[in-house]
């Protein structure tokens, strides 16, 4: 196995068009991803796949993208068993400020270097490198990685201290989270008052009360159960739980996302974890 430029720890919905635009990149990679679809994707993106950490070569950059505080924490383990001096992390996934803190201290201890640089933009901006990326770290590091974070799309520096960029995805996942039930109870209401839902949502998502969200997720929220996932209502009850904890820990008050968290919550009770996020329409009702 070639010795590779960049190691990207977890590919799922949107890390799979990441590490696809890294690698078209010409930068050599492998993806490190526990799971056996992982490996049949990226055996048939031409990139070359490892179980963990311990089974790949070492990189120069190490990419996250994992799903959550716990598997970031476990990753962290992992490098530091088999060493990280003069590696460079990148920590793109979503695991709130106190995670990227905590798990970003350790590794610097060990001797690597770490930014905090979560992304919003969701799979269809993953795969045109649209991203938004909030950047976090010391600006010399941020500008040795440009090479990897220009490739995934815009990059906002927004403070030297690691944790700045999740506090901004915090407030970020607030609005994703309360943006998509909106638009859910805005269309279920749409079909309870007799109109056509299509035609509504057709008609209001260019005026005032459009939002991204009701465009990107309206359609599919008219598509049914079986919609394609990009990205899973068990990921904002993650980022709704990681938000409310945010929330608490600065005192602030959030009754809408605690609203919007309630509706996830409820989605997921009725089995629809895996299911696109779109999918918290059905706790308006039955399978559109």
């Amino acid at each position: 196995m070639p010795r590779p430029t960049v190691v990207f720890a977890g590919t799922g919905a949107i890390g799979r068009p990441m590490a696809s635009r890294v690698a078209a990149a010409g930068h050599p990679i492998v993806a490190v991803d526990p799971h056996p679809a992982a490996h049949a994707w990226a055996e048939e993106a031409g990139i070359t796949a490892a179980a963990s950490l311990a089974e790949a070569p070492r990189a120069e950059t190490v990419v996250v993208m994992v799903a959550t505080p716990e598997q970031l924490a476990a990753l962290v383990d992992d490098a530091l068993a088999v060493g990280v001096t003069g590696q460079r992390w990148i920590v793109m996934s979503t695991v709130g400020p106190d995670s990227v803190r905590e798990q970003g201290g350790r590794l610097a201890a060990a001797g690597a270097a770490v930014l905090d640089a979560p992304v919003t933009g969701g799979v269809a901006r993953a795969r045109t490198g649209e991203l938004t990326l909030f950047a976090a770290g010391p600006a010399e590091d941020i500008a040795a990685a440009r090479p990897v974070l220009d490739r995934l799309g815009t990059v906002r520096e927004v403070g030297g201290e690691i944790g700045a960029g999740q506090a901004i995805k915090v407030v970020n996942q607030h609005l994703c989270a309360v943006h998509i039930v909106a638009a859910a109870e805005a269309l279920s209401l749409a079909g309870d008052l007799g109109l056509d839902r299509r035609d509504v949502l057709a008609l209001v998502e260019q005026g005032a009360a459009g939002s991204w969200m009701l465009s990107d997720r309206g359609p599919r929220m008219l598509e049914g159960t079986d919609t394609e996932v990009t990205s899973a209502i068990g990921i904002f009850v993650k980022d709704s739980d990681l938000v409310a904890q945010a929330a608490r820990g600065a005192g602030a008050q959030t009754p809408l996302l605690d609203v919007a968290r309630d509706r996830y919550a409820r989605a997921a009770e009725l089995g629809l974890a895996r299911r696109d996020d779109s999918r918290v329409i059905e706790t308006y009702g039955g399978p559109e």
